[in-house]
Protein backbone atom coordinates (compact mmCIF):
# COMPACT_ATOMS: atom_id res chain seq x y z
CA UNK A 1 0.00 0.00 0.00
CA UNK A 2 2.90 2.36 0.79
CA UNK A 3 4.49 1.64 -2.59
CA UNK A 4 1.22 2.45 -4.41
CA UNK A 5 0.83 5.69 -2.44
CA UNK A 6 4.41 6.74 -3.22
CA UNK A 7 4.05 6.04 -6.95
CA UNK A 8 0.77 7.95 -7.10
CA UNK A 9 2.41 10.95 -5.43
CA UNK A 10 5.26 10.91 -7.94
CA UNK A 11 2.77 10.69 -10.83
CA UNK A 12 0.71 13.56 -9.41
CA UNK A 13 3.83 15.72 -9.02
CA UNK A 14 4.85 15.00 -12.63
CA UNK A 15 1.37 15.95 -13.88
CA UNK A 16 1.46 19.24 -11.95
CA UNK A 17 4.87 20.15 -13.38
CA UNK A 18 4.07 19.20 -16.97
CA UNK A 19 0.64 20.83 -17.16
CA UNK A 20 1.37 24.45 -16.29
CA UNK A 21 -1.62 26.54 -15.31
CA UNK A 22 -2.00 30.31 -15.35
CA UNK A 23 -3.92 30.70 -12.10
CA UNK A 24 -3.66 34.26 -10.83
CA UNK A 25 -1.11 36.78 -12.06
CA UNK A 26 1.88 35.58 -14.01
CA UNK A 27 5.36 36.49 -12.78
CA UNK A 28 8.57 37.23 -14.68
CA UNK A 29 11.66 35.20 -13.82
CA UNK A 30 15.26 35.24 -14.99
CA UNK A 31 16.62 31.69 -15.04
CA UNK A 32 20.32 30.96 -15.56
CA UNK A 33 21.45 27.39 -16.18
CA UNK A 34 24.17 25.37 -17.80
CA UNK A 35 25.34 21.86 -18.49
CA UNK A 36 26.92 20.15 -15.49
CA UNK A 37 30.69 20.41 -15.39
CA UNK A 38 32.86 17.42 -16.38
CA UNK A 39 36.56 16.65 -16.32
CA UNK A 40 36.86 17.61 -19.98
CA UNK A 41 34.82 20.82 -19.58
CA UNK A 42 34.77 21.93 -15.93
CA UNK A 43 33.29 25.38 -16.68
CA UNK A 44 30.66 25.03 -19.46
CA UNK A 45 28.81 27.94 -21.04
CA UNK A 46 25.84 29.35 -19.11
CA UNK A 47 22.53 30.37 -20.67
CA UNK A 48 20.12 33.04 -19.43
CA UNK A 49 16.41 33.06 -20.22
CA UNK A 50 13.54 35.38 -19.20
CA UNK A 51 10.41 33.30 -18.60
CA UNK A 52 6.83 34.12 -17.57
CA UNK A 53 5.47 31.56 -15.11
CA UNK A 54 3.21 31.51 -12.03
CA UNK A 55 5.96 30.24 -9.69
CA UNK A 56 9.72 29.42 -9.70
CA UNK A 57 9.08 25.68 -10.10
CA UNK A 58 7.19 26.21 -13.37
CA UNK A 59 9.85 28.72 -14.53
CA UNK A 60 12.64 26.15 -14.11
CA UNK A 61 10.54 23.50 -15.84
CA UNK A 62 9.95 25.79 -18.84
CA UNK A 63 13.67 26.63 -18.92
CA UNK A 64 14.59 22.97 -19.42
CA UNK A 65 11.75 22.59 -21.93
CA UNK A 66 13.27 25.28 -24.17
CA UNK A 67 16.86 24.19 -23.58
CA UNK A 68 16.04 20.70 -24.82
CA UNK A 69 14.95 22.28 -28.09
CA UNK A 70 17.86 24.71 -28.53
CA UNK A 71 20.80 22.77 -27.08
CA UNK A 72 21.64 19.18 -26.20
CA UNK A 73 20.82 19.73 -22.56
CA UNK A 74 18.26 18.41 -20.13
CA UNK A 75 17.55 18.53 -16.45
CA UNK A 76 19.43 15.33 -15.57
CA UNK A 77 22.67 16.54 -17.21
CA UNK A 78 22.41 20.22 -16.26
CA UNK A 79 22.10 22.54 -13.29
CA UNK A 80 20.29 25.77 -12.41
CA UNK A 81 22.65 28.54 -11.34
CA UNK A 82 20.12 31.25 -10.53
CA UNK A 83 16.37 31.84 -10.59
CA UNK A 84 15.28 35.33 -9.56
CA UNK A 85 12.01 37.20 -10.04
CA UNK A 86 12.14 40.42 -12.08
CA UNK A 87 10.05 43.19 -10.52
CA UNK A 88 9.03 46.23 -12.55
CA UNK A 89 10.32 49.53 -11.17
CA UNK A 90 7.45 51.81 -12.15
CA UNK A 91 4.06 50.20 -11.65
CA UNK A 92 2.06 53.37 -10.99
CA UNK A 93 1.37 54.50 -14.58
CA UNK A 94 -0.57 52.77 -17.35
CA UNK A 95 1.57 51.63 -20.30
CA UNK A 96 0.93 50.01 -23.68
CA UNK A 97 2.50 46.60 -24.20
CA UNK A 98 2.96 44.64 -27.42
CA UNK A 99 3.41 40.88 -27.17
CA UNK A 100 4.60 38.59 -29.96
CA UNK A 101 3.73 34.94 -29.36
CA UNK A 102 3.37 31.52 -30.92
CA UNK A 103 0.76 29.01 -29.87
CA UNK A 104 -0.37 25.53 -30.84
CA UNK A 105 -4.03 25.08 -31.72
CA UNK A 106 -5.96 22.00 -32.73
CA UNK A 107 -5.07 22.58 -36.40
CA UNK A 108 -1.46 23.78 -36.23
CA UNK A 109 1.05 26.34 -34.96
CA UNK A 110 0.29 30.04 -35.36
CA UNK A 111 2.14 33.32 -34.85
CA UNK A 112 0.27 36.22 -33.27
CA UNK A 113 0.73 39.81 -32.12
CA UNK A 114 -1.41 41.35 -29.39
CA UNK A 115 -1.58 44.66 -27.52
CA UNK A 116 -2.64 45.30 -23.93
CA UNK A 117 -2.79 48.22 -21.49
CA UNK A 118 -1.64 47.61 -17.94
CA UNK A 119 0.55 49.06 -15.21
CA UNK A 120 2.92 46.06 -15.29
CA UNK A 121 4.21 43.70 -17.95
CA UNK A 122 3.16 40.70 -15.86
CA UNK A 123 -0.40 42.07 -15.80
CA UNK A 124 -0.40 42.34 -19.59
CA UNK A 125 0.87 38.75 -19.88
CA UNK A 126 -1.86 37.61 -17.48
CA UNK A 127 -4.43 39.30 -19.74
CA UNK A 128 -2.87 37.49 -22.68
CA UNK A 129 -3.25 34.05 -21.10
CA UNK A 130 -6.84 34.77 -20.06
CA UNK A 131 -7.82 36.09 -23.51
CA UNK A 132 -6.15 33.23 -25.37
CA UNK A 133 -8.00 30.75 -23.17
CA UNK A 134 -11.32 32.48 -23.80
CA UNK A 135 -11.06 33.31 -27.51
CA UNK A 136 -8.97 30.42 -28.82
CA UNK A 137 -9.38 27.72 -26.14
CA UNK A 138 -5.59 27.74 -25.85
CA UNK A 139 -3.92 25.94 -22.96
CA UNK A 140 -1.15 27.80 -21.07
CA UNK A 141 1.39 25.11 -21.95
CA UNK A 142 0.76 25.75 -25.67
CA UNK A 143 1.72 29.46 -25.53
CA UNK A 144 5.30 30.57 -26.18
CA UNK A 145 6.03 34.28 -25.73
CA UNK A 146 8.65 35.36 -28.25
CA UNK A 147 9.08 39.06 -27.47
CA UNK A 148 7.52 41.89 -25.45
CA UNK A 149 7.87 45.65 -25.88
CA UNK A 150 6.57 48.87 -24.37
CA UNK A 151 4.81 50.86 -27.10
CA UNK A 152 4.21 54.55 -27.54
CA UNK A 153 0.91 56.06 -28.64
CA UNK A 154 2.04 56.26 -32.26
CA UNK A 155 3.16 52.64 -32.38
CA UNK A 156 -0.21 51.11 -31.52
CA UNK A 157 -1.88 49.05 -34.26
CA UNK A 158 -5.07 47.85 -32.56
CA UNK A 159 -8.01 50.28 -32.28
CA UNK A 160 -8.99 49.07 -28.81
CA UNK A 161 -5.80 50.34 -27.23
CA UNK A 162 -5.44 53.38 -29.50
CA UNK A 163 -8.71 54.89 -28.29
CA UNK A 164 -7.27 55.25 -24.78
CA UNK A 165 -3.90 56.63 -25.92
CA UNK A 166 -5.26 60.05 -26.94
CA UNK A 167 -4.12 63.23 -25.25
CA UNK A 168 -7.61 64.50 -24.39
CA UNK A 169 -9.32 61.23 -23.60
CA UNK A 170 -12.51 61.53 -21.55
CA UNK A 171 -14.52 58.98 -19.60
CA UNK A 172 -18.14 60.13 -19.31
CA UNK A 173 -20.16 59.02 -16.31
CA UNK A 174 -23.80 59.60 -17.28
CA UNK A 175 -25.25 57.53 -14.43
CA UNK A 176 -23.81 57.74 -10.96
CA UNK A 177 -25.06 56.00 -7.87
CA UNK A 178 -23.77 57.52 -4.65
CA UNK A 179 -23.69 55.28 -1.66
CA UNK A 180 -23.30 56.22 1.97
CA UNK A 181 -19.53 55.83 2.12
CA UNK A 182 -17.09 57.75 4.22
CA UNK A 183 -16.80 61.28 2.89
CA UNK A 184 -19.71 60.86 0.46
CA UNK A 185 -23.35 61.78 0.74
CA UNK A 186 -25.98 59.17 0.03
CA UNK A 187 -28.82 59.71 -2.44
CA UNK A 188 -31.34 59.44 0.35
CA UNK A 189 -30.88 59.79 4.07
CA UNK A 190 -33.73 57.38 4.68
CA UNK A 191 -33.39 53.61 4.52
CA UNK A 192 -36.69 53.19 2.66
CA UNK A 193 -38.10 55.66 0.13
CA UNK A 194 -41.11 55.82 -2.17
CA UNK A 195 -39.29 57.90 -4.80
CA UNK A 196 -36.79 56.48 -7.24
CA UNK A 197 -33.33 58.04 -7.00
CA UNK A 198 -32.01 60.29 -9.77
CA UNK A 199 -28.78 58.87 -11.20
CA UNK A 200 -28.43 61.17 -14.22
CA UNK A 201 -26.58 64.41 -13.51
CA UNK A 202 -26.00 65.61 -17.09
Amino acid sequence: ADRVTYSSRVLLKKILLDNMTAAGEMRQYQVVGRKAGTDENPNPEAYRMVIFAPNPVAAKSKFWYFMRQFRKMKKTTGEILDCVEIVEKNSRSVKNYGIWLRYDSRSGTHNMYREYRDVKLTGAVSQLYNEMAGRHRCRPRSIQIIRTATLGAGELKRPNGAQFAQRKVKFPLPHRVDSAKRGQKALSDRTFSTVRPTTYFG
